[in-house]
C-alpha cells in the first residue's frame, strides 16, 4: 500500500518538530514546503531527520522544496507558515502579517490538494482558519484549526502539576477561540474520574485557568525569541493521526459551526470527531448559562478579528 504523503507548509520550529514525529512513527512520506529565501532550512531539516531514519528504523521519504508542484496531492496539508509571536506581542498583532500568508497558502493548496484534510496552527488561529477556508475553497469538514487540543493539553498538564498525579489520568477540555477568552470546562474536569473540583480549592483552580489563557505568552516571555513549538506540533499530529487512521478521535478543534452552542459561520474550539471524512461531527455539550456567556465572549473576540480580516 503506498505510503501518505504529508505536506508541511513552513519549515520553522513547528515544522521540524512535526517531521520529526512522523519519520518516528512511520506515518507517511513528508515535503516540508518554504519560501525560496528560507529553502535551505526545511532541506537541511529534511536531510536531517533522514539521516537519522536508520537510528529510529523508520522507512520514509523526506523533502525539502519552494515548489507547490512538490507538495501536490498530498493527504493532509499542516500549515504552520506566519511570523511567530515575539515577547509582548498578542496573537492579534500578528493578524496583518499573517492573513496575506495565509490566503497565499490557501489559494495554492486549493489547487494543488483539492482532497487534503488541512490543520492550521497559524495565528490568531481562529481568523487564520477561517481566511485558510475561505482562499482555498476546500469544504470546511477538511479545513480545521489546531488549539483546543494544545489548549485542554496545557490545562490538562497545570493540573497534573499542582496535584502531583499522572498526566493521564486528568480529563479536561477548553472550547472558544485560541487566546485569553478561551473557556477551560472546570464542571466536566475530572482526576481519576474524580470532579476536580473535590481535589482543588476554587482559588488554585482559577489560577491554573488563568495560567492556561497565558500559557502561550509564558512561553514566549521565556524563550525571548520565538514561541511554542513541541506541545503545537505534537497537538497537531494527534489530530492528523486520527483522520489518517479513521480513529474518529474527540478532540477539541478549531470546526467550523453551523447552529451548534448557537454559533453559526464562525470556526471556534469545540469538541469534534476527526475520522476518514475530517470533522465528522461536533459534540455539542448542554453548557450551564456561565458557561454559555464565557463562550459567547470568546466569539465576540473571534468575530472581531474576522471582521479585520
Amino acid at each position: 500500500m503506498a505510503r501518505k504523503k504529508i505536506a508541511l507548509i513552513g519549515g520553522g520550529q513547528i515544522g521540524g518538530i512535526l517531521a520529526l514525529l512522523i519519520a518516528e512513527r512511520q506515518l507517511g512520506d513528508v515535503v516540508i514546503y518554504e519560501i525560496p529565501n528560507s529553502l535551505g532550512m526545511a532541506q537541511g531539516k529534511a536531510l536531517d531527520i533522514l539521516e537519522g531514519s536508520p537510528v529510529f528504523g523508520s522507512d520514509l521519504r523526506l523533502q525539502g522544496t519552494s515548489d507547490y508542484r512538490d507538495v501536490a496531492g498530498a493527504d493532509v496539508v499542516i500549515v504552520t507558515a506566519g511570523l511567530p509571536r515575539k515577547p509582548g506581542m498578542s496573537r492579534d498583532d500578528l493578524l496583518k502579517t499573517n492573513v496575506a500568508i495565509i490566503k497565499e497558502v490557501g489559494q495554492n493548496i486549493g489547487k494543488t490538494c483539492p482532497n487534503a484534510f488541512c490543520i492550521i496552527i497559524t495565528n490568531p488561529l481562529d481568523a487564520m482558519v477561517y481566511t485558510f477556508q475561505q482562499a482555498s475553497g476546500l469544504p470546511h469538514a477538511k479545513v480545521v484549526g489546531m488549539a483546543g487540543v494544545l489548549d485542554s493539553a496545557r490545562f490538562k498538564a497545570f493540573i497534573a502539576q499542582e496535584l502531583n498525579v499522572s498526566v493521564e489520568d486528568v480529563s479536561g477540555m477548553v472550547l472558544g477561540g485560541h487566546g485569553d477568552t478561551m473557556v477551560p470546562l472546570i464542571r466536566t474536569c475530572t482526576v481519576g474520574g474524580v470532579p476536580l473540583t473535590e481535589l482543588m480549592g476554587q482559588d488554585k483552580i482559577d489560577a491554573i485557568v488563568e495560567r492556561t489563557r497565558k500559557a502561550g505568552g509564558e512561553i514566549v516571555g521565556l524563550l525571548g525569541n520565538g514561541s511554542a513549538f513541541v506541545s503545537p506540533a505534537a497537538s497537531a499530529f494527534a489530530m492528523m493521526d486520527s483522520y489518517l487512521k479513521d480513529k474518529r478521535r474527540a478532540l477539541p478543534v478549531a470546526a467550523y459551526l453551523q447552529g451548534e452552542y448557537g454559533i453559526s459561520g464562525y470556526y471556534m474550539g469545540v469538541p469534534a470527531v476527526i475520522g476518514a471524512n475530517g470533522v465528522e461531527k461536533v459534540l455539542e455539550i448542554q453548557l450551564t448559562q456561565q458557561e454559555q456567556q464565557e463562550l459567547n465572549v470568546s466569539l465576540e473576540a473571534v468575530k472581531a478579528v474576522v471582521a479585520e480580516v
